[in-house]
């Protein structure tokens, strides 16, 4: 029976291909697509992204059912913690100007399966999310027309009762995701105009909601008579800020453009810092003029801003509103359909997804078959299935796409960069260096302990330590840490961070509630976890880092991507737990495609070297029979030394 069991050498071959990591190309700038997106037109992309339907529905959901006016401080925690994911995304989007967002920034830094599961992820979360504002588009729409657009489908379509699906066909949805399609088919050029021009009139109505609500403010609607500022108390400002990191979710599509990006260092970065800001501005001013121009506790949650208006005497604005509304879901579609087959191609490109969704057409310089394979799927979605059963799916993915990109930074940061050798440090194990043969080709490979101590000897001599290298102040204190290459032990204290952080939340979350903890071993475990987590962190501060100066870098590594990981881990632990299942599902269906399609076609794969014959390999050792040395390190499909007789005896001499 133990021959069926897999060798260990076989599992460590198979583990091994699992955490492969992308090898980049030598110049990153080259690209089959049109490099035409400035940063104006970067910025304009993620202010469509963010600013959608959230600023004229969730403002007024959050202030008057979770947050009262306090609504204002949820809003700027929330843009606090979604500045520390986006700084992560603009590092990345820098150093690597690939497509694929958090997909692309996972492959190069973490491994091919992980990689691969937050993209099939993300991949759920564009079609899902563009289908839901669809739909939402259509229902404002109706909305306007006193309902005649449902009536009249139901009456000449017919309804239907099915659990997670819509009660009848949402044909208007599904159009306007066909017409969005087709627009983005055109090229990014096209793309970037239509989503400037929305972006414009949706600025403009919100300038005139701020102008207009400023002018009819009432200071009263914060005072004591009406509940005052922070009604619900911390425990509210809290639960609005959990609803409220949603609306900033879609500043990832500036990472997915950057291989559209004329110059993607400098133009990535500061997209996401202006587009953030933005938006960040924009809900907050909104939600302040909501909750000064009306009671907090009257507003209507389906159409707060619309309804204020009307109630101060203003109907008319509550048209401009509408326009507002409409052009604002407009962008957010765009948003969805420009980031989503631009992943598809990342993971296509990199033979992890099916090729045919790899082809750029010549004239457009876009995917065209992955844009229109997916506006077909998002048009199914949108036409058959429920706005809140859709909805139901989204944020897990997202979050978790946060999470990852957050420990990327921390890995990639300590790792060498690309054309470095690593320096061992005192007690380090240095690389063998391979020695050319006559031909340049790798024929044999020396290493004798002489020429180890010189390496060593001559390494303690330089001053300066490379990315990963534990720091020279703390290597009296670590020395035990020296033995491991540069960063391993960031590596393991990353892994440790993580797990540490998950059983933090999961406390914090289910501690009193579900798991019923005493108050003793509910303290202990808080403080257990967050030793674990705070040692982890101090374990990877103790290590060498890469300075760079020619891209933008997060400041705080690895305090801020740290930051990022558990408060990202916090909001998926607080979702329901259907989401979860449903999740669970589709990750399940993600490594069928994986493992059945994916690691097999994957393109470091094919990179992975064959064997080769090898004239000699073996080790100089300052004693013992060298024959006997290299009976034991030969390859047993070739001869036992590969050396002629003469040379074996000539090396004893």
């Amino acid at each position: 029976m133990a021959r069926w069991l897999p060798r260990s050498t076989d599992l460590t071959r198979f583990c091994q291909k699992l955490n492969r990591v992308k090898t980049l190309e030598d110049d990153m700038m080259e690209t089959s697509f049109n490099r035409c997106l400035s940063t104006i037109d970067l910025t304009l992309l993620g202010i469509g992204g963010m600013v959608g339907s959230g600023l004229y529905v969730l403002t007024g959901t959050v202030a008057k059912e979770i947050a009262g006016p306090a609504v204002i401080i949820s809003f700027i925690i929330a843009g606090f913690a979604s500045l520390l994911a986006a700084l992560c995304y603009a590092e990345f989007g820098a150093r690597v100007p690939k497509t694929g967002s958090a997909y692309m920034f996972t492959y190069v830094s973490v491994g091919e399966i992980w990689a691969f599961l937050i993209g099939w992820n993300v991949l759920l979360e564009y079609m899902i999310g563009g289908a839901a504002v669809a739909r939402a588009w259509s229902g404002y729409l109706d909305s306007i027309f006193n309902h005649k657009i449902k009536n009249f489908t139901e009456t000449h379509v017919g309804a239907w009762q099915v659990p997670f699906l819509a009660r009848y066909p949402d044909f208007l949805a599904a159009a306007i995701l066909l017409v969005a399609t087709a627009f983005i088919s055109f090229g990014a050029k096209v793309s970037s105009w239509l989503n400037h021009v929305f972006s414009a009139i949706s600025m403009g109505v919100i300038l005139f909601i701020l102008i207009m609500g400023f002018v009819l403010a009432q200071p009263k609607n914060w005072s004591t008579q009406e509940g005052g500022f922070a009604p619900y108390g911390l425990s509210g400002i809290m639960a609005g800020t959990a609803t409220c990191f949603y609306a900033f979710v879609g500043f990832d599509v500036i990472a997915a453009s950057s291989e559209e990006a004329r110059n993607p260092q400098r133009a990535v970065p500061r997209a996401i810092a202006f587009s953030l800001g933005l938006a960040t501005g924009a809900y907050i001013l909104v939600s302040v003029v909501l909750t000064l121009m009306v009671p907090w506790h009257t507003l209507d949650p389906d159409s707060a801003l619309a309804d204020a208006f009307y109630r101060r005497g203003y109907a008319w604005a509550g048209f401009l509103v509408a326009a507002g509304s409409i052009c604002a879901m407009n962008t957010v579609l765009l948003s969805n359909l420009f980031s989503l087959p631009r992943i598809v191609y990342a993971m296509a490109e990199d033979g992890l997804f099916f090729q045919v969704f790899s082809r750029v057409h010549p004239r457009t310089q876009v995917p065209v078959i992955g844009i229109v394979v997916f506006g077909l799927l998002m048009a199914l979605l949108a036409l058959i299935f429920d706005l809140e059963a859709l909805v139901q799916f989204l944020s897990i993915g997202t979050l978790l796409a946060y999470t990852f990109v957050a420990a990327s930074i921390i890995v990639l940061r300590f790792q060498q960069q690309k054309g470095d050798v690593p320096v061992p440090v005192a007690g380090g194990r240095p690389n063998p260096e391979p020695h050319e043969g006559p031909s340049g080709s790798e024929l044999k490979e020396y290493e004798s302990f002489s020429d180890k101590l010189q390496l060593v000897d001559r390494d303690k001599s330089k001053e300066q330590r490379e990315p990963g290298q534990l720091k020279a102040a703390f290597e009296p204190y670590l020395e035990f840490l020296s033995d491991f290459y540069p960063g391993e032990v960031v590596t393991v204290a990353v892994v440790t961070l993580m797990v540490s952080a998950i059983c933090l939340c999961s406390i914090l979350v289910f501690g009193n509630t579900h798991l019923h903890l005493p108050t003793w071993s509910y303290s202990l475990l808080l403080v257990l976890f967050s030793l674990g987590f705070l040692l982890s962190l101090l374990l990877i501060w103790a290590h060498e880092q890469q300075h760079s100066t020619q891209t933008f870098q997060i400041p705080l590594v690895p305090l801020s991507p740290a930051l990022s990981i558990i408060l990202n881990i916090y909001l998926m632990l607080k979702l329901s737990y259907m989401t979860w299942l449903r999740f669970a599902i589709w990750l399940l269906l993600g490594l069928l495609v994986y493992f059945g399609y994916g690691i097999w076609h994957s393109k470091e794969n094919l990179r992975e070297p064959r064997p080769q014959r090898v004239s000699a390999r073996y080790v100089v050792f300052p004693g013992g029979s060298l024959e006997e040395r290299v009976q034991a390190v030969q390859p047993s499909s070739q001869p036992a030394t590969g050396l002629p007789d003469n040379d074996i005896d000539n090396c004893k001499r």
